[in-house]
């Protein structure tokens, strides 16, 4: 339940704490609008209130945001017109908070109450649109503090007045980084930016804002008033002109018009600058429930909000006594051992970083130094921080070092011989309840933990590169893995705050199982005579950050030759990538290994950068004459990776469709707005899907049939999510 409470105190100031009763953070709920809209109205009529400071009983922290149910339960109000249901509970919300802004002021800007927000913290989402509404903003001096509208990471955008207020406040441009890139700042970032007022010492936030309301202030918002101008120029002046033009190219250029959140914001924001303030509220109201009807938005709320939030909560944890990480050894300081050993230092462990040779140990511990003192550059760390972290790590080559580790991560060459070696060394050393983890991304777990003598504490964790950036893990159960070392695993990924996927062991776990399929067949089509430009724009279109051309060679050529010969030796007469193989080869063949060499299926100057598509393709695949048109090559790139997720789903890889989404988008961008590889076959249908599969085998060949699975859900025309979601995916 949302509280919110009044206190009437003798200096007449109304004071109205914001209380989620069982929350950590403050959220909004049905519950509250009319609450907090019978506390304003009983101020403002109170003869003895002279103005009112509504703040938060949230140490840290003023809101969080909305609580996603008030979507659903505004939907179910209007019955068989949800639409009408959305317009209608956004429509209240403004009027609330414009009855809040107005103060109770009359027409002609007389009369009416200061109202100041007072932020001890946090404020995120509706926990920022509340204040915009207040007449000033206060926030306390709290460097740990986010203020932003984080929404269109999540498929939507701020609608409950944020987006017109914002640009009102700041104009199109001062306001676009934090509307199209959820932007968030810390309290004077955000005094700079011009979102917030004032910050004041956190000690003194109440006394500043009542402060301010008693001073009788002039408190009528800019655009009430007459005359008022959009700061940079509205739509039809001169320079407001070429900022919205600029905005559109920028927007379509990102987004290559995959994500309807971010077109729909920029069209309330154009549209609602032509017209006055409350007309431009409905306006945003209007995109606003265009895009939660949108099938796009509640993918992307399920995957990025909901389900993400769950799976970092321990959504499938086992259920055995807490397994905080406190000493970790990291074996091998390369990059990815590295990156490893400074992600846990931050998080406050213990580290014992070990390499064959002191000078590799050393080089992989200075990799935190040198990302701390970036840190330090952009005002993100400090030199204390920087000492702190690197007194956590130990480099040498000394085994012994590891003794009082409870968790091992090896992360050394990718050849089971060596693994085996590392695992039987370091097992002569730990105690007997240490974890060994080892970060491989494509040899089998079950094999690798017969090098231990206690299987059941033997697990795998898979990085993506480079560790410090991407969010998520995956971590995978071999045969005999015990649940104490899935709960150590899953509870180290959280002390380092990424999200983790549990999985079991299959050749190359989910997430390469998926990738690979993609960037195979993005070369399958070189070879076949697609344009590159094709290929590659048709993935961008989708959603996807990258092609698959140009990821091979970001990942490296010749790493997937490597693959391929593996997989080939392994798999033997069943090996199904033989027309991709010829197009690899080839290329290692001419010395073409990607970006790493400057040279791939991209020409690079010496700096690195991309310079167009090499020649060379072309001329050993030469274009064909009639090109395939753009959805046939996104389907195929789509499917590529989608009926692996369902396969590894029916062999049971896969043990819950929230982490085949989730990982999905966090370890390779796959489309976003589609909310994941199983949300995009509920989006289109698993009829459809069916149907689509067997056109593809029909002209391309049996990598596209149609698993067993998907076709039985489609003759039930059955949805994943229905049929295998859990309480999380109906929230």
């Amino acid at each position: 339940m949302t509280d919110f409470t009044m206190e009437k105190g003798a200096d007449g100031v109304a004071i109205i704490t914001w209380d989620t009763a069982g929350k950590s953070m403050n959220v909004m709920n049905m519950e509250g609008w009319p609450l907090l809209e019978s506390l304003v109205d009983d101020a403002l009529a109170d003869d003895a209130v002279k103005g009112i400071v509504i703040t938060s009983g949230k140490e840290g922290s003023f809101a969080g945001g909305m609580d996603l149910n008030v979507i659903a339960k505004m939907k179910e109000m209007a019955g068989d017109n949800p639409a009408q249901g959305l317009m209608d509970g956004l429509m209240n919300m403004h009027s609330i908070l414009r009855k809040i802004e107005r103060g109770g002021m009359d027409d002609k800007n007389k009369g009416g109450k200061p109202i100041a927000a007072a932020l001890p913290g946090t404020a995120l989402g509706i926990g920022l649109e509340i204040p915009l509404a207040c007449h000033r903003i206060f926030a306390a001096d709290n460097p740990k503090a986010k203020i932003g509208l984080p929404e269109i990471m999540v498929g939507i955008f701020p609608g409950a007045g944020g987006t017109t207020r914002l640009v009102r406040k700041l104009g199109a441009m001062g306001a676009s980084p934090l509307l199209l890139e959820g932007k968030l700042n810390d309290p004077k970032k955000a005094k700079s930016a011009g979102v917030v007022d004032e910050v004041v010492p956190a000690d003194e936030l109440i006394a500043k804002a009542k402060e301010w309301v008693l001073s009788e202030p002039s408190f009528v918002k800019p655009w009430d008033e007459k005359g008022y101008k959009m700061p940079g120029g509205a739509p039809y002046h001169p320079a407001g002109f070429m900022t919205f033009v600029g905005a559109s190219a920028m927007v379509n250029g990102k987004t290559q018009g995959a994500f309807p959140a971010a077109k729909a914001l920029l069209s309330a924001v154009y549209e609602g600058a032509l017209v006055p303030f409350d007309t431009a509220l409905k306006i945003e109201a209007r995109w606003f429930t265009n895009v939660l009807m949108n099938p796009s938005s509640s993918a992307m709320i399920r995957s990025l909000f909901i389900n993400k939030e769950a799976l970092e909560k321990g959504a499938n944890r086992p259920d055995v006594p807490d397994q905080k990480v406190k000493k970790v050894g990291v074996m091998g300081a390369g990059m990815m051992g590295a990156g490893i050993a400074l992600v846990s230092a931050m998080a406050g462990m213990e580290v014992v970083l070990i390499d064959q040779k002191q000078e590799a140990a050393d080089k992989g511990k200075a990799y935190t130094a040198d990302y701390m003192d970036k840190g330090i550059k952009r005002g993100k760390a400090t030199e204390d921080k920087k000492a702190a972290t690197l007194d956590l790590i130990t480099a040498t080559t000394d085994y012994d070092a590891l003794k009082g580790a409870d968790l091992i991560i090896e992360a050394v060459f990718e050849d089971p011989g060596v693994k085996a070696e590392v695992t039987k060394e370091v097992l002569k050393v730990v105690g007997d309840d240490c974890i060994f983890a080892t970060n491989t991304s494509t040899l089998p777990i079950t094999e690798l933990a017969k090098a231990s003598d206690s299987p059941e504490q033997f697990i795998g964790i898979h990085f993506f590169s480079p560790v410090e950036k991407m969010m998520l893990v995956e971590i995978i159960k071999g045969a005999e893995t015990g649940p104490r070392a899935v709960a150590k695993a899953l509870d180290y990924v959280r002390q380092i705050r990424k999200t983790p996927i549990v999985v079991n062991d299959a050749r190359f776990f989910y997430c390469n199982r998926c990738i690979i399929p993609y960037i195979n067949e993005g070369i399958r089509m070189v070879a076949e005579g697609v344009t590159p430009a094709l290929i590659d724009n048709a993935a961008r279109q989708l959603g996807f950050p990258v092609g698959p051309l140009q990821l091979v060679d970001e990942t490296s050529i010749d790493l997937g030759a490597k693959i391929a010969r593996a997989t080939k030796a392994a798999m033997g007469d069943d090996y199904p990538d033989g027309a991709v193989d010829e197009v690899i080869f080839w290329m290692e063949g001419e010395d073409r290994l990607g970006r790493k060499s400057n040279a791939g299926f991209f020409d690079y100057d010496e700096k690195g950068k991309r310079q167009g598509y090499w020649s060379g393709l072309e001329e050993k695949y030469p274009h064909a004459e009639d090109q395939p048109d753009l959805i046939e090559v996104q389907h195929r790139l789509m499917f590529a990776q989608v009926l692996e997720a369902v396969r590894a789903l029916e062999e049971g890889v896969l043990e819950d469709i929230r982490e085949g989404d989730v990982g999905a988008i966090l370890a390779w961008g796959f489309a976003p707005w589609s909310g994941g590889p199983f949300s995009w076959l509920d989006i289109i249908g698993t009829p459809y899907a069916a149907e689509r599969c067997d056109e593809l085998t029909s002209k391309f060949g049996e990598r596209f049939t149609t698993p067993d699975l998907l076709r039985e859900m489609a003759g039930k025309n059955q949805s994943f999510y229905k049929r295998f979601g859990t309480e999380a995916e109906a929230a």
